[in-house]
């Protein structure tokens, strides 16, 4: 993702960006930063899946997944 890209949805407030690139795309991962930080994680497609499910779920619906 250029730096451009990452700084216009920086100043959009954007809490997520996801990125896929070629390496990622063969790889089966994506990339990940969160608004606030620089720091950039790469985790597998599924995984990334599994937690923005878990992190949208409200606390309650939550508390009865890990029930």
């Amino acid at each position: 993702m250029t730096a451009y890209k990452v700084r216009e949805h920086s100043l959009a407030k954007v809490p997520v960006l996801i990125a896929v690139g070629r390496k990622e795309a063969g790889e089966n991962t994506v990339s990940v930063r969160r608004l606030g930080s620089s720091a950039q994680v790469t985790m597998g497609a599924d995984q990334a899946i599994e937690a923005f499910v878990e992190e949208a779920l409200p606390l309650d619906l939550r508390e009865e997944r890990a029930a």
